[in-house]
């Protein structure tokens, strides 16, 4: 080697985010579909038949998303052992946030006593949390955060119209949190996050700040407008697609997903994602059966269910994916 020669130095080794804990938190209330029927023009054969939905939980009055994303986010930091004082970011996925501002991941934050770390809200409907993982993960590859505190919570049923059978059987309330920290030997290994504003008005709520609402037209902000045969094959068509995408960036077979938690809207759409990625549904998570489309809250709700459950174990290839109103949808492929 000649005196002016500079030795090769090594790649820096890859840094994951890994899942060091989990958490979920659900209110107490429970309204079963054969509630429903006595105040709502449905049965449980109906709903059931349609969604895969039995039941769902409701917030009680009061009780607020900010609420549900706290109770959730202190399991999933004593499952994984971090202290606030430990936590570098904090990004809340949902689209029922508690007021306008402050973001309800800053009221969350001051609750949890980790005052002065990044927090703040991501709306993406039901791929919320699917976008603040991505988010997070982002950060904690770049060496910006080290520990990392990802929510999705939500309360839709305040938004639901109790008399529009065809939505308000769907949504149910509740909460999931996970803490990433930085890893250099395994976590998630990729996300991939689309998004087509162009469907707006297959899914959709249509009162906001700027737009406003008419004095007489106060209550359209109680309503889920859904055209459900469309946004069913849009779903089933965008996730089909996701998945492929997934596995091609990581060189993947489908067949070596050992777990597939998808988001719970309809139980059609999520054996249509078991079907193509030829995954019997033993190794699919479900829960929408219990808990009704939770959005931002489902995915997290589910992966906390099966990690506790002792069904996901280390070590694990899982696929996370979701879709929602945008529309907006997302996959995430991790080791677990």
């Amino acid at each position: 080697m000649s005196e002016s020669a500079t030795p090769a130095t090594a790649p820096a080794p890859r840094i994951y985010a890994r899942i060091a804990g989990t958490g979920s938190y659900l209110p107490a209330k429970v309204l079963t579909n054969a509630d429903l029927a006595e105040f709502v023009d449905t049965s449980d054969e109906w709903i059931a038949s349609r969604t895969g939905i039995r039941q769902r939980h409701i917030a009680a009055e009061g009780e607020t998303t900010g609420d549900l994303a706290y109770h959730a986010a202190v399991r999933a930091m004593e499952a994984a052992g971090v202290d606030a004082s430990e936590l570098d970011l904090i990004i809340l996925g949902t689209t029922t946030p508690d007021i306008i501002f402050p973001s309800t991941a800053c009221l969350v934050q001051h609750r949890l006593g980790a005052n002065g770390c990044p927090a703040f809200d991501v709306n993406a409907a039901c791929s919320g949390f699917v976008y603040a993982l991505s988010v997070a993960e982002k950060f904690i590859t770049s060496g910006a955060a080290k520990t990392a505190l990802v929510i999705g919570a939500e309360t839709l049923t305040r938004m639901v119209d109790w008399s529009e059978r065809t939505t308000c059987v769907l949504f149910g309330d509740g909460a999931g949190a996970v803490v990433l920290k930085a890893d250099a030997e395994t976590g998630i290994l990729s996300t991939h996050l689309h998004a087509d504003g162009g469907k707006k008005e297959l899914l959709w709520n249509p009162v906001g700040v700027s737009v406003g609402f008419k004095e007489n037209e106060k209550n359209a902000g109680l309503r889920i407008n859904m055209a459900g045969s469309e946004v069913f094959k849009a779903a089933v068509k965008a996730l089909d697609a996701i998945v492929e995408e997934t596995l091609e960036a990581n060189g993947v077979d489908r067949h070596d997903i050992d777990w597939l938690i998808p988001h719970q809207a309809n139980l059609r759409i999520i054996e249509a994602t078991a079907k193509r990625l030829d995954m019997p549904m033993e190794r699919v998570i479900v829960t929408v059966d219990r808990h009704g489309n939770t959005s931002s809250g489902s995915v997290p709700l589910a992966l906390d269910e099966a990690v506790r459950s002792g069904r996901v174990q280390r070590g694990q290839l899982v696929l996370l994916e979701a879709f929602g109103g945008g529309f907006t949808w997302g996959s995430a492929l991790l080791r677990y």
